[in-house]
């Protein structure tokens, strides 16, 4: 059975150790810059883009003989090798890996990296950055023209100044290692600001790091943890129930309507590391406590609103879950707009206190398309000041 040899390449000369592979095959793919790498050869050479041509043509030249498929360091690391063997199973595919570039960036950097977070934003419609890439002291991203890395280090600047996370902004240092083992490579380490003001080549990859881990919180807050105004938060007891009925996803959006100081935002944000959370408020007082929170529990991926919900929602991008925690008078347009926006299974999560708020938005979201199911809770606490018995909540969740 013919074989797809698949070749990794980095700078340390891995072409020359493997050229008798090459030899053995019918047909070589390859990007035009690993193709350039070969110098003369008979064998006949196909790009590798787009990827579906170069796939038909594997397959096409694996019933005369074998095939070289040519790839950056290590194939199977965010690489071709796992969708080669995902089309051509297993038994077809043989990998030779190189140093993969995290691997040779690091060294340049002369960082460890078994503690590193990887990410890869190639064609990655990301919606908030800061919450990729703050959330570990060291994340090593793959980079691509629309997230280079003057524009990561841009990113980053606006949104912890927005937060007020100076201190986290001047600490931050970017490494970046452009064109690894060519004889242009080049590594440039410097703060965010110094990096927004360079222009790089478009092969590179970059690590951010951070002085110390950054610790956060887990399940499970009380209010005291918790900047708020007045006394004005979400119980505890409260928080579980909504977050257990918001069911949120692993990764994606949430819009926290009407979001006070925060709370539920931050035990989302907390929970679930890869979600965008994003908190609407109007009250500017409320909007001081979330930016607070959010540097208090370096939970980056939280992203602070400040203004009313409908001049807003119209360009959040599109979300998997909705709370509203307040709507102040504008229920309807926040759950119409909710159920223009959320997808099929989708969750919209409303907590109210008074007859009216709890009679009507059943209704409201009935009309606009969800099936809806609500739960009343009462809180009673004891301790050493006493019992303390709080206000009677409905949860109402709606489903699209």
């Amino acid at each position: 059975m013919s074989k797809i040899f698949v070749v990794g390449i980095d700078g340390s000369g891995t072409l020359k150790q493997r050229r008798q592979i090459l030899e053995r095959c019918g047909l070589i793919v390859a990007s035009k810059r690993l193709a350039s790498l070969l110098g003369n050869t008979f064998v006949p050479i196909h790009p590798i883009t787009p990827i579906d041509e170069a796939f038909q043509q594997i397959e096409t030249n694996l019933a005369g003989g074998n095939v070289c498929v040519l790839a950056s360091g290590d194939p199977l690391f965010f690489g071709i090798g796992g969708k080669l063997i995902e089309r051509f199973g297993s038994e077809r595919v043989i990998v030779f890996p190189a140093l993969s570039s995290l691997q040779e960036a690091f060294a340049r950097f002369n960082l460890s990296w078994d503690d590193a977070n990887i990410v890869s934003l190639h064609g990655r419609q990301s919606h908030h950055i800061p919450g990729l890439l703050l959330g570990s002291r060291k994340t090593f991203a793959f980079t691509d023209a629309a997230h280079s890395p003057d524009i990561i280090a841009t990113k980053l600047q606006q949104y912890l100044s927005l937060i007020g996370a100076s201190a986290i902004e001047q600490a931050c240092l970017m490494h970046v290692a452009e064109n690894l083992g060519s004889h242009d490579e080049k590594i440039t380490t410097g703060s965010l600001a110094e990096i927004a003001e360079k222009k790089f080549s478009r092969l590179n990859v970059i690590c951010i790091s951070l002085p110390e881990e950054l610790k956060r919180p887990t399940f499970g807050l009380h209010e005291d943890d918790i900047a708020h105004s007045r006394g004005l938060i979400t119980k505890a007891e409260v928080r579980a129930v909504t977050l257990h009925r918001l069911q949120l996803p692993a990764e994606g959006v949430f819009w926290d309507i009407g979001g006070g100081s925060g709370s539920i935002s931050i035990e989302a944000a907390s929970m679930n590391p890869q979600l965008t959370v994003y908190t609407v408020e109007h009250r500017e007082e409320e909007i001081a406590n979330i930016k607070e929170n959010i540097c208090r529990f370096n939970l980056f991926n939280i992203v602070p609103i400040a203004g009313r919900a409908v001049d807003h929602m119209a360009w959040l991008p599109a979300p998997e879950r909705v709370f509203i925690g307040g709507s102040d008078g504008e229920m309807e347009a926040i759950i119409t707009e909710s159920a223009a926006r959320l997808p099929e299974n989708g969750r919209l999560v409303v907590n109210g206190v008074t007859e009216k708020t709890v009679t009507e938005t059943p209704q409201l979201m009935k009309k606009y398309g969800f099936t809806v199911e609500t739960t009343t809770i009462e809180v009673a606490r004891s301790g050493p000041d006493g019992p303390i018995r709080f206000n009677p909540i409905t949860i109402m969740v709606g489903r699209k």
